[in-house]
């Protein structure tokens, strides 16, 4: 990981009314990598968020993009903030236009492109949303969860090197935050670096290939997600609970049903598959396993539960 598209080196800042937000806060994001950044409400993560974008001037230290040292004039920011998007927690903050073509198109048609490339432009990000029958809809009409599709089609459809995200599940039902956490992934898989803040640990260990730990504008831990959620100590420091699946996998060991020690899994169906498989006797067929979520067969892909 030694190729960083963005990073902060002993960043500080204070907001007017004397609050220290950062406080020589310094991190290296990898390109192309997912990362979640986890941290009580106050710990800096949104105005870390709005420095990589250029919204905020550091009153100390300095960001770095792709190499190069931030600059604050007005034609380095707007070339800054064509590869840096961030998507808002409340789309309602973002969106603003009549219909959500005009919406998405609002970023392209800014940067002066002709007229064929926006509409290539706002074509491929409603595809990538799965929101092209919402072409012609009113914004304000959407649903929370279209909207929240509408401001990250806003984003892409500016081709960044970076999407950040914050709080992109926050009030969005399961379903709805499971689809924009698998949006996310093949943002990712297409080369963009995406980094999101969030509250929720198990999203953030299933997701990300890289966590950090923020607390009082500070970055208290970062790696792996198998090293951040091993560290007891940092956890209780930050007060985060472990994933339920970390959970689930050292209770299975102090029961003694998976030998202590061993890689971390990442899945349900890791887990599972490493639990020894016990057939009754006469039994033809091995046990199926099947979700709990959706009561369906699930490969061992998901968390699970043998029925024999």
């Amino acid at each position: 990981m030694g190729d960083f598209i963005l990073e902060a080196d002993r960043l500080e800042f204070s907001y007017p009314d004397g609050t220290r937000a950062l406080r020589g806060l310094s991190v290296r994001i990898p390109r192309g990598a997912r990362v979640a950044v986890l941290g009580s409400n106050g710990a800096g993560k949104t105005t870390l968020f709005l420095h990589f974008n250029g919204i905020l001037r550091p009153t100390g230290g300095r960001v770095r993009f792709d190499g190069r040292d931030v600059r604050y004039d007005h034609r380095s920011l707007m070339q800054l903030r064509r590869q840096v998007g961030i998507v808002f927690q409340d789309p309602d903050s973002q969106l603003f236009s009549a219909s959500v073509f005009q919406e998405i198109s609002f970023g392209p048609m800014n940067l002066g492109l002709p007229r064929e490339e926006v509409r290539r432009r706002v074509e491929a990000a409603m595809r990538s949303t799965e929101i092209t029958e919402l072409k012609d809809k009113p914004t304000h009409l959407l649903s929370y969860g279209q909207k929240k599709r509408v401001s990250i089609a806003d984003i892409l459809a500016m081709e960044p090197s970076v999407v950040i995200c914050d709080e992109p599940t926050a009030w969005l039902d399961p379903r709805h935050a499971e689809q924009v956490m698998e949006l996310f992934t093949r943002i990712n898989a297409a080369g963009t670096t995406v980094i999101l803040s969030t509250h929720d640990v198990d999203t953030a260990y299933s997701w990300a290939d890289r966590v950090l730990v923020m607390m009082h504008g500070e970055v208290i831990g970062e790696g792996v997600p198998e090293e951040i959620f091993r560290d007891g100590e940092l956890l209780a420091r930050a007060d985060l609970a472990r994933p339920r699946l970390v959970q689930t996998w050292l209770a299975l060991q102090e029961k003694g049903w998976l030998p202590a020690g061993g890689a971390m899994p990442r899945t349900w169906g890791e887990l599972f598959a490493l639990i020894p498989h016990r057939q009754s006797p006469g039994a033809e067929k091995p046990a199926q396993v099947y979700t709990l979520e959706r009561g369906k067969p699930s490969g061992g892909a998901a968390c699970g539960v043998g029925l024999g």
